[in-house]
């Protein structure tokens, strides 16, 4: 037992450190470098072009990639736990696509300008909800989950919701057309530092939840069955999960593209 938590300390530890590392390069390299060293100057000087650069674009940058990474990366582990399948991601059942056919309606239609940028991640989140939703009642037969049938239909949706924003390309204008091709390019570049903290809440909250329901996941990787034989409310489980994934999901790709 000692071992083992040795063994998880050693990676937590070398994962900070890493983490650490890649931080301190991101935020000193670009167009402007700066030394590792003069970091703490620059901070302490709050009227310099330094301090700005690193205040409005590397560190929100930087914040708004390990809330992205976090996020997708949890998502797809409770998925995968879930299906007990590791293919299994936000990609692959059509939740991302669901997320870019949310907002690609929001750009065709215009709604953003009137409403504001947060209608974009409210978006992303409702058409992912919808997708992943979606998936799970296809691919319910006879009580359980089918595991290759919900991976055809999430493919199936993916082309589907391709289609459609192929289709949303064609009819609107070529600023919008523009707008939705850049955007599915994807950036880190988010000017919004509102919509940062919003998806550095998201992420916080996603880990949180999973947090509280990491026992019932680990109950559903030996099957819906057995779990709720362990005395686990399996239903109210998957919906809470299916939940957090598609605000993690969707909300990323809302963000980022």
């Amino acid at each position: 037992m000692k071992d083992k938590y040795l063994k998880w300390a050693i990676f937590a530890i070398s994962l900070f450190i890493i983490c650490l590392i890649a931080s301190a390069w991101s935020i000193s390299t670009g167009e402007i470098h700066f030394k590792l060293g003069s970091l703490f100057g620059i901070i302490r000087e709050a009227d310099s072009m330094e301090y700005e650069i690193l205040k409005n674009i590397r560190i929100p940058r930087l914040l708004l990639a390990f809330s992205i990474g976090g996020a997708l990366s949890l998502s797809g582990a409770v998925l995968q736990g879930i299906y007990r399948n590791p293919l299994v991601e936000p990609y692959t059942l059509g939740i991302s696509g669901g997320a870019a056919l949310g907002v690609a309606a929001i750009v065709v239609t215009g709604l953003q300008m009137s409403i504001g940028a947060f209608i974009l991640p409210l978006a992303g989140f409702l058409g992912a909800l919808a997708t992943i939703f979606l998936v799970y009642f296809l691919s319910m037969r006879k009580g359980g989950i089918e595991i290759n049938r919900m991976l055809l239909i999430g493919v199936m949706i993916s082309f589907v919701a391709s289609s459609a924003m192929m289709f949303f390309m064609a009819v609107t204008s070529v600023e919008n057309m523009h707008g939705i091709v850049f955007w599915m390019m994807g950036s880190l570049d988010e000017p919004n530092i509102n919509l940062i903290y919003i998806m550095l809440s998201i992420s916080l909250l996603g880990l949180v939840t999973t947090y509280f329901f990491a026992r019932p996941l680990n109950a559903l990787r030996l099957g819906e069955t057995k779990a709720l034989h362990l005395g686990i409310n399996t239903s109210f489980t998957i919906k809470i999960l299916f939940l957090t994934c598609s605000l993690l999901a969707g909300a990323s790709v809302a963000v980022v593209g």
